[in-house]
């Protein structure tokens, strides 16, 4: 099965669930969990804390040793809660991220990586502490070269976090 059928089938079953997920109240709560959003494309540790009805603070962490071939990236980011709908958060906000990557060619290189992004949270009835994430916008990455892009990741790209 190819990795595309695989994408449209989680949105499609995503979509079709919709009617039985909800939104919720999130202020004063901290959530960690898995994200993978920054130009590099490195797997990272999440925390995401909604310090009020509409703000929430994000960050992440991730690494790969493989020799010859290291990657990392540390990023912080803010949302702004634009529509808190009854089966989902739908929000915009910013990232910012230092990435580094080695490969043999070209030695250690060192950026920064910048998005505009909006996105949505969702959450499923019997998974009330589980927010599926997803986003799309436009980044910047300075990494070796300049370069602009657009984003557009899937939920179990763009992010999984448990919420305490």
């Amino acid at each position: 099965m190819n990795k595309f059928l695989i994408i449209a089938m989680i949105y499609i079953a995503a979509f079709a669930v919709s009617s039985v997920s909800f939104g919720k109240e999130m202020t004063h709560r901290l959530g960690v969990g898995i994200k993978d959003n920054t130009s590099e494309s490195i797997p990272s540790l999440a925390v995401v804390y909604h310090a009020g009805p509409g703000m929430a603070f994000t960050g992440g962490f991730g690494i790969d040793t493989k020799k010859n071939y290291s990657t990392s990236q540390l990023n912080a980011g803010l949302r702004y809660v634009i529509f808190h709908e009854p089966n989902l958060h739908f929000f915009t906000g910013g990232q910012a991220a230092l990435v580094t990557e080695e490969n043999p060619v070209d030695g250690k290189n060192t950026g920064f990586d910048v998005q505009l992004i909006l996105g949505t949270e969702f959450f499923f009835a019997q998974l009330e502490n589980v927010g599926f994430t997803f986003e799309g916008g436009l980044g910047l990455s300075t990494i070796k070269d300049s370069r602009v892009r657009t984003i557009a990741d899937h939920p179990l790209k763009a992010g999984i976090i448990f919420y305490f």
